[in-house]
C-alpha cells in the first residue's frame, strides 16, 4: 500500500540534513568529499551547501564548509526553553558541589536520551559525554532509569527501534536481561552504570517523574570505577539522587 503523500519524507530536505550529518561527524569536509561520501553528484552537493551557506547554517574555509553556530543557538534555546532545565540545573550543580563528581541531567526524545546539562566536582573525570549528545538509554544510569519508569509499550517501541547496541563487553544486549534490570530498578528507585558505557567509569542515575509515575527525565552521578564503589556507589549517593530528584519532582509539580 502506497504511503500518504503528506507522511513522505521530502527528498531534498533529508539530503540536506544527511550533509549536515556528515560534516558534523567529520569537522568539515569539501563538495568532492561530501559527494563520495553520500552518492551524490558533486553538482546537487554544491547547491545544497550553498544554500545551506547562505542561510548560515554552513561556514566557508578555503575548499571546505563546516557547521555554523547557528546551530547552537537553536541548541541552547530549546535546552533553555525545556520545562525540567530551570528546575534540574541547581540540583545538579549542588550535587556536583557535594560529590565532587560529574553530575548530568538527561532527558528521553525520539527514544534516545539527552544530556541537557552538567556541571565538573572538584574530582569530575572526562568522558565522551558532552551537552547535546544522544545515548541509547539502555547503557548508562541515567537511561535506564528513565526507562524504567516508562510505559511498557513505549519501552517495546524504543527496543524495536533501537535495539540494544554494544558500547563495552558489560552493556546489556539480551532483552530479557533488561527487563529483569529495569524491574529491579522500578523496585529500588534508581539504576546502576558498571562500565556499561565507559570502561573504568560507574554511574548510578534515578528518574525524574511526573504525577502520573512515567519519567520525564534522570539525574546521574559518575566517576571513576575504583572511586565510585562500595557504600559510595550502593547507599550514599543513590540516596543523594533520590532527594534531589523529589525535589525537583515538587517543584515541577507547583511550578
Amino acid at each position: 500500500m502506497a504511503r500518504d503523500s503528506a507522511h513522505r519524507p521530502v527528498e531534498t530536505v533529508e539530503t540536506a540534513f544527511d550533509v549536515v550529518e556528515f560534516l558534523k561527524r567529520n569537522d568539515g569536509a569539501g563538495i568532492t568529499e561530501i559527494a563520495d561520501e553520500l552518492g551524490l553528484a558533486k553538482s546537487t552537493v554544491h547547491r545544497h551547501v550553498k544554500t545551506l551557506e547562505s542561510r548560515g547554517l554552513l561556514v566557508q574555509e578555503g575548499d571546505a564548509y563546516r557547521i555554523s553556530t547557528w546551530f547552537l543557538d537553536y541548541g541552547v534555546h530549546v535546552r533553555n526553553e525545556h520545562t525540567l532545565f530551570p528546575v534540574v540545573k541547581p540540583k545538579v550543580d549542588e550535587l556536583a558541589a557535594e560529590t565532587d563528581e560529574k553530575v548530568w541531567a538527561v532527558i528521553e526524545e525520539h527514544g534516545v536520551g539527552v544530556h541537557i546539562y552538567g556541571a565538573e566536582g572538584r574530582h569530575s573525570v572526562k568522558t565522551h559525554a558532552r551537552i547535546g549528545q544522544r545515548t541509547y538509554l539502555h547503557q548508562f544510569a541515567a537511561g535506564k532509569a528513565i526507562l524504567a519508569h516508562l510505559p511498557d509499550e513505549r519501552i517495546d517501541e524504543i527496543l524495536d527501534d533501537y535495539g540494544l547496541a554494544t558500547q563495552t563487553a558489560r552493556t546489556i544486549t539480551d532483552r530479557d536481561e533488561l527487563r529483569e534490570e529495569l524491574a529491579t530498578i522500578r523496585d529500588r528507585g534508581y539504576a546502576f552504570n558498571r562500565e556499561e558505557s565507559v570502561v573504568g567509569v560507574h554511574a548510578v542515575g534515578a528518574p525524574i517523574r511526573n504525577q502520573s509515575g512515567t519519567a520525564i527525565g534522570a539525574i546521574s552521578i559518575a566517576g571513576p570505577a575504583n572511586r565510585l564503589r562500595g557504600d559510595l556507589l550502593i547507599e550514599e549517593f543513590p540516596d543523594l539522587l533520590l532527594g534531589a530528584t523529589n525535589e525537583v519532582e515538587i517543584n515541577l509539580a507547583h511550578s
